[in-house]
């Protein structure tokens, strides 16, 4: 493994070696990082940029479909059709395509604008290290649990209702049909 000696340029990615443990010099020989630490940063920005993109793609939607609602009912409303004409200068069914291209549009300014924000953006970043940090359950731990809970639900719903025959049965007996 070849060692990092030679301080690259400000803002330059070096890679000294070939094995696992290789070295990413970020900037200055200081900040030297492995590759798999490297790897895992940029792991949890790809959730971050997807968390950002289908927030985006939500918010346009949403806009489309409201704003699609809204023009049909104007275009519906005698006194704003006399006042604004151009509410039916488009078919009900070619409504969907403008509002949805509107939507598109503010879901991407949405987006960008949430991704220029430091704070929410660094925000987004911790969230997204907090979760690639969890160590998740194997399926088969998940399997038992969840077979466990519902073997619990079963039980519990026969004991009750047993329960309730039988206090229903002492009640007829003491009170009486």
């Amino acid at each position: 493994m070849a060692d990092v000696e030679d301080k690259p340029a400000e803002g330059a990615l070096e890679v000294a070696g070939s094995g696992a443990g290789d070295k990413l010099a970020l900037g200055t020989s200081d900040s030297v990082v492995t590759a798999a630490e490297a790897a895992e940063a940029l792991g949890a920005d790809k959730y971050v940029f997807a968390a950002f993109f289908t927030a985006g793609i939500g918010a346009a939607y949403l806009v489309g479909k409201t704003l699609d609602s809204i023009w049909n009912h104007l275009a519906s409303e005698a006194w704003v059709v006399r006042r604004a004409a151009f509410l039916l200068r488009f078919p009900e069914d070619e409504r969907p395509t403008y509002t949805m291209l509107v939507g598109a549009v503010v879901g991407l300014v949405a987006t960008i604008m949430c991704l220029r924000r430091d704070r929410l953006r660094r925000w987004a970043e911790d969230v997204a290290l907090e979760l690639s940090k969890v160590t998740w359950p194997k399926r088969e731990t998940v399997t038992n649990g969840t077979i466990v809970v519902i073997a619990a639900g079963v039980f519990a719903t026969v004991y009750i209702g047993l329960l309730d025959r039988l206090w229903g049965f002492v009640t007829m007996l003491v009170y009486g049909a």
